[in-house]
């Protein structure tokens, strides 16, 4: 075992795990930290519950294990992603005040050793955080109460007419910032579970998804993270909200416990999240090193 979980556990102040994202706090165990080192000695780095697997044949981060940091009161692991021009990521565990100096230079020494473009430090931190940046991990605790189905022009994109059908193309392409278009061409290419749209006028104007439930690290059942957009030019009327909920409707509804997002701090989502009673997990503020 490379990692003391006596060492590690006290600096995990929000639950992210490199190369993973989230993960519920149930899940958050030594050997998930563990097992992301052996993966970065496999040819296709993937574990078996990493939810990336849905969008492609091979990981493209990996974490770079004989550069771990890793010490009693903080730990920083390095990860590289080929990407474009190359990334380094070091995540910062730790309540020292250097600990984020430390990970930059590490990261900045790293990208160039392996002639990566970019150095970045990502720092989880606590729910507790009184003013807090980049995106807040939220949970939605599928067993704590109902998901009723909201009703509304909401519906899996393939029960709408044809004619309706039609008009998610030039939707996904109005929202492609929002990976609308990528998703797109994974629902034509039938690799993804049901999308949900709302329509207004035989007009598809929001939608949300892939739907699809997978097991956790420990076999819990989580609803996996959707993309999810609306055109501006229809927001304010809660067609966002009706949305949403529709999915955790279909999400409890088909075996889900729970349900991990990612959202920017003080964004239409992160709003909509905090305004239906998600519980804050924590955050995570990546900057340049």
């Amino acid at each position: 075992m490379f990692f003391r979980w006596d060492w590690l556990r006290p600096v995990l102040t929000a639950p992210i795990v490199p190369t993973l994202g989230p993960v519920h706090p149930h899940a958050l165990t030594v050997d998930l930290f563990e097992d992301t080192l052996r993966a970065a000695v496999t040819d296709r780095p993937f574990l078996h519950y990493d939810k990336d697997r849905r969008w492609s044949g091979e990981k493209d981060e990996t974490v770079l294990g004989g550069d771990v940091v890793h010490e009693p009161d903080h730990t920083l692991i390095p990860t590289l992603a080929r990407r474009g021009r190359g990334t380094v990521k070091v995540f910062s565990y730790g309540h020292r005040g250097d600990v984020v100096d430390q990970a930059g230079e590490l990261a900045v020494k790293l990208a160039a050793v392996h002639d990566a473009m970019k150095a970045r430090v990502v720092r989880p931190l606590g729910p507790e955080t009184g003013f807090p940046r980049g995106t807040r991990i939220q949970l939605k605790d599928f067993t704590t109460c109902p998901c009723p189905d909201p009703g509304g022009p909401v519906r899996p994109v393939t029960d709408w007419p044809a004619a309706v059908q039609e008009t998610f193309g030039p939707f996904a392409t109005a929202m492609a910032a929002d990976g609308l278009a990528f998703l797109h061409t994974q629902m034509q290419a039938g690799r993804c579970g049901p999308v949900l749209a709302a329509a207004i006028e035989d007009r598809i104007v929001g939608a949300i998804g892939p739907m699809e439930v997978r097991p956790d690290a420990i076999g819990c059942p989580q609803l996996m993270p959707q993309y999810f957009a609306v055109l501006p030019e229809v927001r304010g009327q809660g067609l966002g909200r009706v949305l949403w909920r529709a999915a955790m409707h279909w999400g409890q509804s088909h075996g889900a416990v729970y349900q991990l997002l990612q959202t920017e701090v003080g964004g239409p989502s992160d709003r909509l999240c905090q305004a239906e009673g998600l519980t804050s997990l924590g955050f995570v503020h990546t900057t340049p090193a």
